[in-house]
């Protein structure tokens, strides 16, 4: 490997090399990378140990946020959340109820509609699997001073905002430009 392919590979490539104010952004944003690549291997794992799929349990932690807030789901509002079809949704719920993690109950507020609701099973091991991380999260955060945090909310909020800002601008672009085939790469380099 070249001295410039190494550099490339410690900097992140894809950021622009300018001086020491850009190294640390870049190792700011390298540990951002490898938090989120520790947040799949886990969620991973917690998927194995409950048994569940990937959208079977966002769709649960889905259902005891809006528990938690005093609101009732159906299935096409999971449907909707999780960006599946209605079919999709109707299977992903027969397993959560096949497995107990959560039940159907007549809508509270529209007596047409059947409300999708974690059961106490379901509630008690995602608490029970989820318990020592978050715990453990919890500590770190908590090891900060107030202004710490308040940085860091301050970076992550923002960074969300840039994602969900793209995101939208990138589907205004594919809804009104017409069918393209993608450019071909013009070097190796190109693909990463």
């Amino acid at each position: 490997m070249s001295g410039h392919e190494a550099s490339h590979r410690a900097s992140g490539y894809w950021y622009p090399e300018s001086g020491e104010a850009t190294a640390s952004s870049v190792e700011l944003l390298n540990e951002l990378r490898r938090y989120r690549e520790s947040n799949v291997r886990m969620r991973t794992r917690v998927r194995d140990d409950m048994g569940m799929g990937e959208k079977d349990l966002l769709a649960l932690r889905l259902l005891l946020a809006a528990q938690a807030e005093g609101r009732a789901v159906r299935q096409r509002d999971l449907a909707e959340q999780l960006s599946i079809s209605a079919a999709s949704s109707s299977a992903l719920v027969d397993r959560l109820v096949r497995d107990g993690y959560a039940e159907r109950a007549p809508h509270p507020e529209d007596r047409r509609s059947t409300a999708v609701v974690p059961t106490s099973r379901g509630d008690r091991e995602v608490r029970e699997t989820l318990r020592g991380m978050h715990a453990r999260m919890m500590a770190i955060a908590e090891a900060l001073t107030p202004q710490e945090r308040a940085v860091v909310t301050r970076f992550l909020a923002g960074l969300n905002h840039s994602l969900e800002q793209l995101g939208e601008h990138e589907h205004e672009q594919q809804s009104t430009e017409p069918d393209r085939e993608p450019p071909l790469a013009s070097s190796p380099s190109a693909d990463r």
